[in-house]
């Protein structure tokens, strides 16, 4: 067990709550700064398990950690409940101490509040949601406005009694298959991201996504390689994944105006796994990889510039990131970037 003058400091210390807990999660030490955190007196806390104070879904993850903990810390943000049943979130902080005398393992916990800064971070959040709203709204209209504007032009011409039927039905059915493109990206980002994660193996997606577009690239001469070996995993929605991935690669090959190569590949390190899509097209200058994501910014002659929004709000639903670089000498290289620490 922790010394007196441990426990002393800690009974003392009002930032933050400390707690001290057996292998089990029961607790046997918790600092009186606990009222002021979650409502309950030190006596109604001790002998309890923390993780009764846990949200439900955050009680596996929580369990999980114990495990991983060896010789080093756990630092994670985590939502208890307070006694009125409301959320509180804190940066929880995790470490195993083992007595020298019994060679007993305990937990020491501590818990600092940032409800008033996670909820300063969704009203920012909220905020900037609020303005991509109002992009997206002008875009929306500024994209089917045109279309529009088109098919009205050529319907007129047709009432005139023009002899170019065929020629104008085709332009016209073109300019209705934009707008059918543009509602179902809308459509997509609309919905909320399903949560069916499970851990996943990135060779298998990387190869249905080679394999579902390998007709298309042959159209162009271009050849998709996969550089071996690939052993990684990811806990990720293997589907929406897929969705990144087919959709990075499908952008690459319209890029591509010349035969060459599309490179899909692994880099993983101690802090996070990597999977690279490398293309030999024309590049993408540093200042429009900036702009990449916003509402309908494209480079493409026909985009809309929502797949690559949908892609950014994949990999920020899986806690990663989409990172875009030019490449040395031609081409640009896209990373679906996950953090290990999710894994």
């Amino acid at each position: 067990m922790l010394p007196l003058s441990t426990l002393d400091w800690i009974e003392n210390n009002q930032n933050e709550v400390i707690m001290v807990c057996d292998n089990k999660g029961k607790i046997i030490f918790v600092s009186s700064s606990i009222e002021r955190l979650l409502g309950y007196s030190k006596s109604e806390m001790i002998g309890t398990n923390w993780s009764e104070r846990l949200t439900p879904e955050e009680r596996n993850y929580v369990c999980n950690r114990y495990e991983n903990i060896v010789n080093k810390n756990q630092s994670f943000t985590l939502d208890l409940i307070h006694r009125s049943g409301k959320r509180m979130a804190t940066d929880c902080l995790m470490c195993k101490v083992i007595d020298n005398e019994t060679q007993e393992t305990y937990y020491l916990i501590t818990l600092r509040d940032i409800t008033d800064r996670k909820e300063m971070e969704e009203m920012l959040v909220r905020s900037e949601k609020m303005s991509v709203a109002g992009q997206l709204a002008a875009g929306i209209a500024h994209e089917i406005r045109n279309p529009l504007t088109s098919i009205k032009g050529f319907l007129q011409i047709l009432q005139a009694g023009v002899n170019r039927k065929e020629e104008y039905y085709k332009i016209m059915i073109e300019e209705i298959e934009k707008m059918e493109k543009i509602t179902s990206e809308l459509l997509f980002i609309s919905k909320p991201l399903t949560d069916l994660k499970k851990r996943e193996s990135i060779k298998e997606m990387i190869d249905d996504t080679v394999s579902l577009l390998h007709s298309q690239a042959k159209l162009k001469n271009i050849e998709l390689i996969v550089k071996e070996p690939i052993t990684e995993s990811v806990y990720c929605d293997k589907s929406q994944i897929k969705q990144v991935l087919i959709n990075l690669v499908k952008n690459a090959i319209e890029a591509m105006e010349q035969p060459g190569e599309i490179t899909l590949g692994v880099l993983s390190d101690s802090n996070q796994i990597e999977i690279m899509v490398t293309d030999e097209g024309p590049g993408i200058p540093q200042e429009m990889i900036q702009k990449l994501g916003e509402p309908f910014f494209t480079t493409k002659k026909n985009g809309t510039g929502l797949g690559i929004m949908i892609s950014k709000q994949i990999l920020e639903e899986h806690h990663g990131e989409l990172k875009i670089t030019q490449n040395e000498y031609k081409g640009s290289t896209f990373k679906l970037v996950f953090p290990r620490e999710g894994l």
